[in-house]
């Protein structure tokens, strides 16, 4: 599997909060943004079928 980064803007009081979940559940703060794009992918998945990707 391919690994790419990606930056996103966000307000300092959110990722102040997100250090503080991710600290919480014993996790980087990437690892915890990673698991919960995850759980959105398998929600979505679950509601609405497979997402497939196109390799190119």
């Amino acid at each position: 599997m391919k690994i790419k980064s990606y930056s996103i803007r966000i307000e300092e009081d959110l990722l102040k909060k997100l250090h503080y979940m991710a600290s919480y559940d014993g996790r980087s703060a990437n690892s915890q943004v990673l698991y919960y794009i995850k759980q959105a992918v398998a929600a979505f998945e679950k509601k609405n079928g497979p997402i497939e990707i196109e390799e190119k």
